[in-house]
């Protein structure tokens, strides 16, 4: 198995919005905003090369975005995800499965992009099969007020009508040693991949916790659906996360890419940040 950070680019979300309920002189001391209150957060997607399938877990927000929604996300960077798949010469027709994580647009919208003709879009990885959750998918059929104006059409009727969508209702095995577990606090039926690489735990933590400032239990987004649920499921989580040795992944941390946990007289905080690279040597 091989492992590799697909950074897709960056962008920037109200401080407020990110940690919720907690005090902003709290959280700004390990995730500064800037002077206008906002984080800068990274899309990181993961690929995952096993054998015959390459699996890329989330895709970033592409580039179909209208541009009157795109100005308030701020984008900036260089990174691509066409560029750091080609870095590593990987095309868009190879990967064979996208892992959806959820279908908020930051971590969707680069599976698809508009075709030849520009009048309508298409799916970005021709030959890939994709995975999300029945319980996320109901959401967008019927969804909340809340997170309506994540779900984008564009990012979705492509995908839905590309034949090669399956979703699952349980905790699954998408092939051997990667296992989609699913947590509901942040969105119905989020998906969070558990890689097993080398006798070690490799958790995509997503937008559970989208970064290491995320970790205390009760640092919560103001996004989520239903917040006392996701400081329920990061309690349970986050034990697991200890006595099982796992290290984090992190999607939205611009800082850091991941982490290992250990247990304080204040609960679960980060022992060690390295990254992905650092991870795959300490697992030889």
């Amino acid at each position: 198995m091989e492992l590799y950070a697909i950074e897709t680019g960056n962008l920037k979300l109200d401080g407020g919005a990110m940690f919720g309920v907690v005090p902003k002189s709290l959280w700004n001391k390990i995730y500064p905003a800037d002077e206008n209150n906002l984080c800068n957060l990274c899309m990181r997607a993961l690929l995952i090369v096993k054998e015959d399938r390459k699996i890329l877990i989330d895709c970033g927000m592409g580039d179909t975005m209208d541009s009157s929604l795109e100005k308030f996300y701020f984008l900036n960077g260089d990174d691509s995800l066409q560029k750091s798949l080609a870095e590593i010469n990987i095309s868009f027709e190879a990967i064979t499965d996208v892992v959806f994580t959820h279908m908020h647009f930051d971590h969707c919208g680069g599976a698809t992009r508009f075709n030849a003709s520009k009048t309508g879009y298409e799916v970005s990885f021709p030959n890939a099969h994709f995975w999300s959750s029945k319980a996320q998918w109901d959401s967008i059929i019927k969804p909340n007020r809340r997170e309506k104006p994540s779900f984008l059409k564009e990012n979705i009727e492509p995908i839905e009508q590309s034949g090669m969508l399956s979703l699952i209702e349980t905790d699954t095995e998408l092939i051997e040693g990667i296992e989609l577990k699913l947590f509901h606090g942040h969105t119905a039926g989020q998906i969070i991949p558990h890689i097993k690489y080398k006798n070690h735990t490799l958790v995509y933590v997503a937008d559970m916790i989208p970064t290491a400032a995320h970790i205390p239990s009760s640092f919560v987004c103001g996004y989520d659906i239903l917040p006392l649920l996701s400081i329920d499921e990061k309690d349970t989580f986050l034990a697991n996360a200890v006595s099982q040795n796992y290290t984090l992944f992190f999607e939205h941390d611009i800082q850091l890419q991941c982490c290992s946990l250990q247990n304080t007289p204040k609960g679960v905080r980060m022992k060690e940040a390295y990254s992905l690279k650092d991870f795959m040597k300490m697992a030889e």
